[in-house]
Order: structure tokens, then sequence, then C-alpha cells
């Protein structure tokens, strides 16, 4: 709830009449309005526009998830071939973002790809000269938003395998976003089933209601900066591993335990630690996240020791945590099937947290868009806390 009197401070002094107290991170509070869509916690339910994610990644193709966010309907046959043949070329990089692709692949070694996209991105912004979105019309953020959504795979795909002393592989225009995507990675066809699967995971990752990184981009845009600016501040936030970056430490989980005898001494030592398990617990679902569940079954259609592990796994921390912290129900996130199914398509667990971001540009932009729409600026207050001001400076000794 959002307290609405006059609070006093640690010093006592009071805040400024008619500014409303927030509750801590700013949980439960309404800051916009949106027609994107939302996520129903308490129903373990979210939402693209009027459909159920889940619903759009069992039956659709993430092009069509992408117009819907950007055009607000699905398309028809005929604008879904004109949408394919609108962003394909712009996935293909200028000369002058492949020739320092390298450098940023060397530089950012230690911390993966992740770190050499915000860089890279920033330089696509700049090559093709994109405008403040303050500036710009309402066609050119629709275009720069497509070219940022169309590219990031290129680059992520590119920078992975440049870390790997192997060369970029171009992008292929006849093949749709999550097998192009594949490709581009591994140099190689991918299987249906693979495609389908990374396709699956891709969709129903593409937004998720208000989270942190989309918040970000929604403040960068309200300064009316670039549409870069805004994606790279985004994926800045989407790298904590409290948000995007828990995919392969949920792996690592796994890994850690090793083997089924371990599963119940390692849970109960980290659980009665206070430990954070990584892959389960979310900020908003107070049931199972609906995006583990329909990841859950994408793994079991591959199957194998890992999958079996891993549902093992979730089902004693579950089962243990409802013993050793009754009261307190957790249950699997996103992350934690989504290392899984990664993990069986062949992609690197450096890749876990950049193809995150590869689907959820297109959230981003879409956001950033929509944000456009209300030209004020995203500029809260804080209530100051420390010693009583003024003071006396001292004396310079």
């Amino acid at each position: 709830m959002v307290i609405t009197t006059r609070a006093k401070g640690a010093t006592g002094a009071e805040a400024p009449p008619g500014l409303a107290e927030a509750p801590p991170g700013l949980k439960g509070l309404v800051v916009t309005r949106t027609e994107l869509g939302d996520v129903r916690g308490r129903e373990g339910f979210y939402h693209y526009r009027q459909y159920s994610a889940i619903e759009l990644a069992e039956r659709r193709g993430l092009e069509d998830v992408w117009q819907l966010l950007m055009f607000g309907e699905l398309p028809s046959e005929q604008a879904r071939a004109a949408f394919a043949a609108r962003v394909a070329p712009l996935r293909h990089l200028p000369p002058e973002i492949i020739e320092v692709l390298p450098t940023l692949a060397r530089a950012g070694r230690q911390g993966g790809p992740l770190d050499g996209l915000r860089t890279a991105l920033s330089l696509v912004g700049a090559s093709r000269g994109m405008r403040p979105l303050y500036d710009a019309d309402a066609a050119s953020r629709l275009d720069d938003a497509l070219v940022v959504g169309a590219v990031t795979p290129t680059l992520a795909a590119a920078l992975h395998r440049l870390g790997r002393g192997l060369a970029p592989v171009a992008p292929r225009d006849d093949l749709a976003f999550a097998a192009n995507y594949l490709w581009m990675l591994r140099g190689a066809e991918p299987t249906a089933a693979q495609v389908r699967a990374i396709e699956r995971y891709l969709i129903c990752t593409i937004d998720h209601g208000f989270n942190a990184s989309t918040f970000t981009a929604r403040v960068i845009a309200s300064t009316g900066a670039d549409l870069t600016a805004c994606v790279v501040g985004a994926i800045g936030a989407l790298s904590g591993p409290l948000h995007g970056g828990a995919p392969s430490r949920a792996l690592d989980t796994l890994d850690a335990i090793g083997s089924p005898e371990r599963i119940d001494p390692w849970i109960r030592e980290h659980v009665l630690a206070g430990d954070r398990i990584m892959g389960f617990g979310h900020a908003v679902y107070r049931t199972e996240d609906p995006r583990s569940r329909m990841l859950r079954a994408v793994a079991e259609e591959f199957g194998g020791d890992l999958v079996a592990f891993a549902v093992r796994v979730e089902r004693r921390v579950v089962e243990l945590l409802a013993e050793l912290k009754p009261g307190r129900e957790l249950h699997t996130n996103v992350e934690f099937y989504a290392g899984v199914v990664m993990e069986l398509c062949g992609l690197a667990r450096d890749m876990f947290t950049p193809t995150f971001a590869v689907a959820r540009t297109i959230g981003w932009t879409a956001n950033v868009l929509e944000q456009t729409a209300d030209p004020r600026i995203i500029r809260p207050s804080a209530r100051y806390v420390g010693p009583p001001a003024p003071q006396p400076v001292p004396d310079r000794d």
C-alpha cells in the first residue's frame, strides 16, 4: 500500500508535503498503464495483449508474436510474409560493426557475450544514426525497434563464436528467427525439435510485466534517449543474477548436487543455511511459474538423464521447502528449466542470458515505443534520512 501522509525521516525532518511513500522495491505499486500484457501472479498466468503467452508459444511462431506486440494484432498469412521479408535483411551487420566485433569479444572474454553485446548495440545505433526518441517520428522509432530486434541475435551469436576462436556465421534470410539464431550459433542446421524448443523458450520470455529490465528501458525512454540506449540499459539490468543471469546458475545447482543420493542432504544444508536455491521462487508468482511448467514439458520431449534428474530435484526441493520452511511456498521459476532446455539444444552456458536478451529485446522495444506516447520523464523522489542539513562546512586543516 502507498502511504500518502507526510512521513518523518530518521533525522526527524518531515518529507515535503504532497509526496507519497512507496514500498521498498516499488513492490505492489502501479506506475503506468500498458496495453502490452500483464502478469497475474496469484493465478499463475500471464499474457501478451489479449492472448495467453503460453498458448502463443505453443501455437504460434516468434515472428507472429513479434508483430502482435508491435502492431497490436496477430498477422494474416500475407502480413506474416511481408514482415519476414522486412526484418530478414535487418539481421545483417554493416562492415564497420563486423570490424570491431573481434575486439569486443576479446575485451569481454571474462564477462562473456553479454558484455560485448551492450557495446555492440551502442555501435549499431551510432552507425545507423539513430536519433533520440524525442526527435524521431513514429515511423523512424518503429524502424529502429525492428533493427534492434533483428540484429541482436546476430551480434550475440557472433560474439559467442569469436570468443571461442571461431569465425562468425552470417545470418540466413531463408530461415525463421529461432532457426536462424541456432544456425548462427553453431554453423550447422538445427533439428526441427531444437528449433521448436528454442522458439517456445524465446516466445515465453519476450515480455513479462514490469520487471526490472523493462522498467529500466522505459525510464531511459522517458528521457527521450535513442532506442539503443534504452535496450543497453535494459541489458545491464538483465545481467544481474537476480534477474536474467540465473539460468546457468540453476544448472550449476544440478551439477553441485551431482547425483540422486545427494539431493536431500544438499538441499537441507542450503535451505537451513538460508542460501538462495537458484531456479526457485519468483517476485510475482505465488503458484507454479507457467513458463517453468511449459519448459518442463519441452524438456521432457527430449528426455534423458539430465531431464529426469532435474524433475527429481524440482520435486524434492518443493517437498523439503514445505517441510523445512512451512508456509513459504516456492516453485521453480523460468530459469530452472530454461537452462535444461538450452543445454539440450546445445547452447553453451555463457549464452543462456544472452539468449534471454535476444528474446526480451523484442519486449523491451515494444515497451519503449509505448513509453514514447507519454512525454513525461520518469522522475521519482527519495526521502533523505542522513544527518540533518544544512550544517556548517568545517575549515580545512
